[in-house]
């Protein structure tokens, strides 16, 4: 037997009611070779495998700086709250040492010292932040937070006792941009510098995409050192590293930069400042939100004056007299880069490279994304550091060179784990390899299957007979709206409910709470992981969610016998960057760019229902289009093998019999943020 399997076998038996699972051995193994021999793995790891053990243990075991990161900070939680505290005690014993682990977030999840006590270094609040005062509703959340940061351990919002809208939280925290840095007064307290040095101890780090891509792309060292990195449902990692390389620009953020430098330049300059502002405000004002193809001459003049106005002010901020106390330097500081950022913006904007699209959203800021970052990801992730990327839906048609192609990783230089076979030589893989610069580096794939049997434990309904959401919206919002609540009422409580949107999850909450009197639980009501435990301790309770619930929650026992899928998770079809990466695939745009993401998303979805061998239940989809379009029969093959349900009224017959002999809850233990706190205690 290898190391690898041993050591999971001693963490199983740490875990309760853990069972072997031969795919989560084959992962450890294979996670344990790439980190020994140092080549990136894709790893397809079906629900119910345990890919968090599967590449935790070889992780701990490794001696290697390690940082995982998952697509939400709810999968965060998860692995700093439950897994990793069971695994290290577990292992120790055999590992002759207790590995140790840290949470990382950004510099804006913490309470800032210099903002709760408004000292020297607190920046001032801007217009759309002010409150009514303490006997205002943000107000009183905000002396709350006051109180409760005199005796709170990290200061991470997480662990706050009580609901925080997210206005009072922006009063007591600031963002990296913002933060006074080592000049701060604060700094020996602060809590966002505690967790970094934790993090720098510690064996594993657990950040989220976010935080990672922000680390990776952006020149701004938010990470310890490490020497791999675990991308835990890396099919979202693309979405995280596109957000990082995308500048952006508003009128709003010049009037801040003009603001914070207001002191700090001639009155003259800052009579400047303001001017690039208003031609800016005016020129936006007139602007159809969208993708912008080719800038209008308008624009490009207007974002050059911007350009360089900021330019020039960064430039005389810079010029700093000596002996400036240190909390003046870093206000100045954080002026100068203020104004750079802006400048930087203008110019990526007025002059945006070939492979980038320009856009405009509602709310009236400009944007300039990369069409695709696998060239970035190819030098900038997988040639610095070991990556194992994994998640339940890597795979697209079974195969995963569509992942591979997004990674930036090179078709021809994977092979399947256990064997030297490369994937077959075809035209377009050998042109991939001669485009490079330099010699792709190797990696293998490997799907470890699923140890559930969906035909056995679940079903599958498409609402045929609903009208089709993409001609005949509003009747069929009106018909999702009633079925749900039939479905609801049937599977008695019990179901978890995803949408394509928070206006179609709020309107069919409103629906059934006014049609049953089961408790609807709707996100944005509360935080997330609160949402997801108040869930699964109520068995007659259900959860709407929109984009973040149709991954990552875990929930499996009788509390979710019924998943609803309102639609295929096509991407907007006002999304300007998605527009933009369908022009540029032209008439593959569809296939490449749009079913994609979509395929992968539905399988997620879908995949909230059988979370251990015991569930039973059915996912029902409320979009006919499922079994009505031609692209209908790709996108059922990406789902689990669910028994495909005759009819709905056999449907609703069923989850009144699994309703019926429906088991006990599963024990789900104290709320989050209480475990958080017991755990740092």
């Amino acid at each position: 037997m290898s190391k690898a399997r041993e050591l999971l076998d001693v963490a199983l038996a740490a875990v309760p009611g853990a069972q072997a699972r031969e795919g989560q051995h084959v992962m450890a193994e294979a996670v344990a070779a790439a980190l020994r021999t140092r080549q990136h793995l894709l790893v397809q790891a079906g629900t119910g495998t345990g890919k968090s053990l599967g590449y935790l243990v070889p992780a701990l075991a490794s001696g290697k700086k390690v940082v995982v990161a998952t697509a939400t900070k709810a999968l965060q939680a998860q692995l700093v709250d439950k897994d990793l505290p069971r695994l290290t005690d577990a292992l120790a014993p055999a590992l002759g040492h207790t590995p140790t682990f840290a949470l990382a977030k950004g510099r804006s999840n913490y309470v800032c010292l210099q903002q709760v006590h408004q000292g020297p270094g607190a920046r001032e609040p801007e217009q759309d932040e002010l409150w009514d005062g303490p006997s205002s509703m943000i107000g009183s959340q905000v002396v709350q937070l006051r109180e409760w940061a005199a005796t709170a351990t990290t200061g991470d919002r997480d662990e706050v006792p009580f609901p925080v809208n997210d206005r009072a939280w922006r009063q007591v925290s600031v963002s990296a941009r913002e933060c006074l840095g080592s000049k701060c007064p604060d700094r020996v307290d602060c809590f966002a510098e505690r967790a970094r040095e934790d993090a720098k101890e510690a064996d594993v780090v657990v950040a989220n995409h976010a935080l990672l891509a922000l680390d990776a792309f952006t020149g701004v060292q938010v990470l310890p050192e490490h020497h791999v990195v675990i991308l835990d449902e890396a099919h979202e990692f693309v979405s995280s590293v596109t957000d990082a390389l995308t500048h952006e620009l508003s009128g709003p953020a010049v009037r801040r930069a003009a603001a914070l430098a207001r002191e700090y330049v001639a009155p003259v300059m800052h009579e400047r400042l303001e001017d690039a502002h208003a031609v800016l405000e005016g020129v936006l004002q007139g602007l159809l939100p969208g993708w912008i193809p080719e800038l209008p001459a308008h624009l490009a003049d207007a974002l050059s004056v911007v350009e360089n106005a900021c330019g020039a002010a960064a430039v005389e901020v810079g010029k700093a007299e000596d002996g400036t106390e240190e909390v003046e330097q870093a206000r100045r500081e954080r002026a100068k880069q203020s104004l750079a950022e802006v400048a930087e913006a203008a110019g990526e904007l007025r002059a945006p490279g070939t492979r980038s699209a320009v856009y405009a959203t509602q709310e009236r800021v400009l944007r300039v994304s990369p069409l695709h970052v696998g060239g970035a990801l190819a030098t900038g992730l997988f040639g610095e550091v070991t990556v194992i990327a994994t998640s339940a839906t890597l795979t697209l048609g079974g195969s995963f060179r569509h992942t591979a192609r997004e990674l930036g990783l090179t078709w021809m230089a994977g092979s399947e784990y256990g064997t030297k076979a490369p994937p077959p030589r075809d035209v377009e893989a050998v042109e991939e390899v001669l485009a490079q610069d330099r010699p792709p580096a190797p990696w293998h794939y490997l799907d470890v299957g699923s140890p559930f049997d969906y035909a056995k434990q679940s079903q599958l309904y498409i609402a045929r007979d609903l009208p089709d959401p993409g001609k005949q919206s509003a009747a069929w919002q009106t018909a999702v709206d009633e079925l749900c609540g039939r479905l609801v009422q049937a599977a008695g409580g019990r179901t978890l409910a995803l949408f394509s949107s928070t206006a179609a999850a709020g309107r069919a909450a409103a629906a059934v709470r006014a049609a049953t009197d089961v408790p609807v639980l709707l996100q944005g009501e509360d935080t997330p992981g609160a949402l997801t435990h108040r869930f699964a301790s109520d068995a007659r309770t259900c959860l709407f969610g929109t984009r973040s619930f149709w991954q990552g929650v875990d929930v499996p026992g009788s509390a979710c016998q019924l998943v609803i899928l309102d639609r295929i998770p096509f991407p907007h079809v006002d999304d300007p960057l998605m527009k933009a990466r369908l022009a540029d695939a032209g008439e593959r745009g569809f296939m490449d760019v749009t079913l994609p993401p979509a395929a992968v998303l539905l399988a997620q979805g879908a995949g909230r229902l059988i979370r251990s061998t015991s569930d039973r239940g059915v996912v029902v989809v409320l979009d006919p289009r499922l079994a009505t379009a031609r692209y209908g029969e790709v996108l059922l093959r990406t789902l689990p093998g669910f028994y495909p349900a005759r009819s709905l009224d056999a449907v609703l017959a069923s989850l009144k019999a699994i309703d019926a002999g429906a088991p006990p809850l599963r024990e789900v233990g104290p709320p989050p943020s209480a475990r958080r706190r017991a755990a740092r205690a």
